[in-house]
């Protein structure tokens, strides 16, 4: 059974997590901002690394655009480290090992892998706007050509 999942309009679920530095991130400390949450399904496979170095060599024109970014997976803080230095990435990682956010924002449930049924982490992105409702809810998302279906969806020239 797949959680609910988030709809447009709707308050983003609060959450606090640990970075690959260590270090605690709050939604709340976005707050005023607009923010992209993605959930990607674990750190340094190819699709992931795909997605999260597509967010990276498009930082400056979603920042430029007023948008934060933040990547989260159930991946260790230590995994998250080596991911974030062998990439280059210049947003934070955020370790939901207990996968409670996943599952507050509907990223983590039943999904088609190769024809099977299994029970993972969905691919999903989340654009929150200034006031902390849920602008874009997108899931099963692929990892290429995401960034820049996401820029033409909210607009943001390259």
């Amino acid at each position: 059974m797949s959680p609910a999942k988030l709809d447009t309009g709707t308050e983003a679920p609060a959450f606090t997590l640990t970075d690959q530095d260590g270090a605690s991130v709050s939604l709340s400390d976005f707050a005023g901002s607009k923010v992209i949450i993605y959930f990607y399904p674990a750190a340094g496979t190819p699709g992931c690394t795909t997605q999260a170095c597509d967010f990276r060599d498009n930082i400056n024109s979603l920042k430029s655009a007023g948008y934060q970014v933040l990547g989260v997976s159930k991946d260790t803080v230590a995994d998250l480290t080596k991911f974030h230095g062998e990439q280059g990435l210049n947003f934070p990682l955020l370790s939901d090992l207990e996968l409670t956010v996943h599952n507050l924002y509907g990223a983590y449930g039943e999904k088609n892998l190769y024809g099977k049924t299994v029970t993972g982490v969905l691919r999903s992105t989340f654009v929150v706007d200034e006031a902390g409702a849920i602008q874009l809810a997108l899931y099963n998302v692929k990892a290429t050509g995401h960034v820049a279906s996401l820029r033409k969806k909210l607009g943001v020239d390259a």
